[in-house]
């Protein structure tokens, strides 16, 4: 493998940990309420497509369901 072949000064290191940069980023723009507002229905039109798809898809889950009205093919009856 490749060595360097100057040595770091220990110095260098140190001072590295204990740098801190003086330039800031910008500060956040708060959401304005429209955007706030789109952001609540999406969230809620999530919620409730979830919501719905367990209300509907739990019926035809349930095991204890028995079947009304037995089909049987054409080939079954001798025709």
């Amino acid at each position: 493998m490749f060595r360097r072949r100057e040595a770091v000064p220990f110095a260098f290191v140190a001072d590295a940990d204990r740098f801190r940069s003086n330039v800031e980023p910008p500060p956040r723009q708060r959401p304005s309420a429209s955007q706030l507002a789109g952001r609540v229905l999406v969230g809620l039109t999530v919620v409730a497509g979830l919501a719905g798809s367990l209300l509907f898809g739990l019926p035809a889950l349930a095991a204890d369901q028995t079947p009304t009205q037995t089909h049987q093919s054409e080939a079954a009856h001798g025709h």
